[in-house]
């Protein structure tokens, strides 16, 4: 008898261990590959910190894969973030960004779209000043040439793209006549959405409003946005709106 439940027991725990290797296997088949991509480290002269690290922790949930990317471009300036005022010296995005990926990451110009499933851009001022000129020449501004061929090339196979605080004026200047949202206009807790939101609409856009811990997809065009820290909340409500993006486009991939 001892024998026979030996060797059931031996059975059974081989039945698992099949069952669990299908199961890994499967979720390996099935798990998204996100392109992040990044524009500096810092809030004021790069890409936003919490946002980045809310981005990576929401996408790890999601079970998805990730390689983040950065043009090697010098920066437009730097930023004393302790004092809040420009200081004399040059940095490069890609080295920069490379903080926040604890080294691994690529320049932008090896990003492949048959590589990924989805993209994202986080926000913070880097996406204002580093991927396009938007900081500095609003609504009339530039794309850098490797950031706009990204956001085409995800776009014209389909593929969803991501974009939270100030990156989504990059989707409003590449996509004519998009949908997008950069939080709550007329609300004081959203300083700088109405006339972000504004130059947004000038360029053909709509801009929907939407709250801190929402998104909005614009089902059309596969882009997923939320505002983040166009919004003086809590870091927990920009988390919780972050989450929310990050679950509309693996739910679009």
């Amino acid at each position: 008898m001892l024998t026979l439940l030996h060797s059931c027991g031996r059975g059974l725990l081989s039945a698992r261990t099949h069952q669990n290797l299908r199961k890994s296997y499967y979720s390996a088949q099935m798990a998204k590959r996100v392109a992040v991509v990044l524009a500096g480290c810092g809030v004021y002269d790069g890409s936003e910190i919490h946002e980045a690290s809310a981005v990576l922790v929401h996408l790890s949930r999601g079970g998805a894969t990730v390689q983040m990317f950065a043009p090697n471009i010098e920066q437009m300036h730097v930023v004393n973030h302790l004092k809040g005022e420009p200081a004399e010296e040059k940095r490069n995005v890609l080295v920069e960004s490379a903080r926040l990926a604890r080294g691994n990451i690529q320049d932008l110009s090896k990003l492949s779209v048959k590589d990924h499933d989805a993209v994202i851009f986080p926000g913070g001022f880097g996406a204002a000043k580093n991927l396009c000129t938007w900081a500095v020449q609003g609504k009339d501004c530039s794309v850098n040439d490797e950031v706009k061929a990204a956001l085409q090339a995800f776009h014209g196979e389909g593929k969803p793209i991501g974009l939270c605080c100030i990156s989504p004026v990059l989707a409003a200047k590449v996509f004519p006549g998009c949908e997008v949202t950069v939080g709550v206009e007329k609300d004081e807790r959203y300083p700088d959405t109405s006339d972000t939101a504004a130059a947004i609409n000038q360029l053909g856009c709509k801009h929907v409003s939407k709250s801190v811990t929402e998104s909005h997809v614009d089902g059309k065009n596969k882009l997923v946005t939320t505002c983040a820290f166009m919004c003086n909340a809590p870091i927990h409500e920009i988390f919780d709106g972050i989450g929310s993006m990050v679950q509309g486009v693996l739910k679009l991939a």
